[in-house]
Order: C-alpha cells, then structure tokens, then sequence
C-alpha cells in the first residue's frame, strides 16, 4: 500500500510539510509506503477547460509542460492521497487549487479514477481560515468518490515562522491520529 501527498506550500519543507510527515510517521509503522511531492517552484497553470481529457479518455491533462501528469499518474497509482496546504487568505495555495482543478477534471473524464481511494486534507494555519481551507480539499475527495477519514479534530497544525508548527502540541497529535486511521482505513479497504 501507498500513500502519495502533494504539498501546495510556496515553502519547500516548511510547516506543511511538517505536518505531512507526521502524518506519514504512523503510516511508514504501519507498514504503507509514503512519498512526498512538493510543489514549491513549480508553474502549475490552471484548467483551461479544453475538454480534451474527456474526448481523449488517455488519463492525462492536455496542458504540457508542468508535473500534473506526473502527478496524475501518482494518485492513479496510489490508495491514499493527502493533499496539503498552508492557508493563505482563509484558502489553499494558488499551485493546489490549479492540481486539483486539473487532476480532478482528468479524475472525471475517466470514469472517477480515484474512486475508493481513501483522502485526507492537511492544513497549516497562521491563525485563521484553515476550516475554509480543509473543506476546499474535501470536496475535490468527495466529488471524486474518494473515501475521507476523520481525526480527533480537523486536520491542521498552527504556525506561522519555520518550523512553529511543531510547537502545536495538539496540532502533531492530530496529525499522528489521522494517520492512524487512514493506515486503519486503508488496511480495511485492502
């Protein structure tokens, strides 16, 4: 089993990242296999909505020349997808938004190819707008009839400066118990 994240951070191993990697500290014990992508540095263009995915049906976007058909490819190979953001004005990055317009009209066009696989939204927050954030990523799961487990509180950490976010105590503790119930989920769906 595998589960792949796409980090929307402008901040290559910042606080999102962090709060990622707590969450693939407990699926590593578990047993599933983990891998990070950052898109920090990375020009993803949004959707033009050519409509060429559903006429093609080829499981990739007609926009060249950036990673979302590598990262098309990832979450079509993967049984977990973790989609993380910092919050910027109370939603996700500019980078995520246009990844998941993209790989979610690919997702679509061809027959909802990440149907059943379980999902689960992270999110590092300054102070506030993580809620607005966290429901944003949902709906890409949920429209994509992906499965979402819970934590024992919405899946973000607090922090603003490199590295704040681990002081958030209940912050990391959310994140460990989200994975504990997607590697749960996970081993249920196998």
């Amino acid at each position: 089993m595998k589960v792949v994240a796409f980090s929307g951070s402008a901040r290559r191993d910042g606080n999102t990242a962090i709060l990622v990697r707590e969450v693939f500290s407990v699926l590593e014990k578990e047993g599933i296999e983990t891998e990070l992508v950052q898109l920090a540095g990375e020009t993803i263009r949004g959707c033009i909505a050519c409509y060429q995915c559903y006429e093609r049906k080829d499981c990739r976007c007609a926009v060249r020349g950036d990673i979302v058909n590598e990262c098309i490819e990832k979450m079509t190979a993967a049984d977990g997808i973790i989609l993380a953001s910092p919050t910027y004005f109370a939603d996700i990055t500019p980078e995520l938004k246009a990844l998941i317009d993209r790989t979610g009209m690919v997702g679509r066009a061809n027959s909802n190819l990440y149907r059943r696989k379980v999902g689960a939204a992270v999110v590092a927050v300054r102070r506030g707008g993580a809620v607005h954030a966290f429901d944003s990523i949902n709906h890409f799961f949920l429209i994509g009839e992906m499965i979402v487990p819970g934590s024992n509180y919405w899946n973000m950490g607090f922090g603003k400066g490199k590295e704040e976010v681990r002081a958030d105590g209940e912050g990391m503790a959310t994140m460990r118990q989200l994975g504990e119930n997607m590697a749960w989920l996970m081993k249920k769906l196998a």
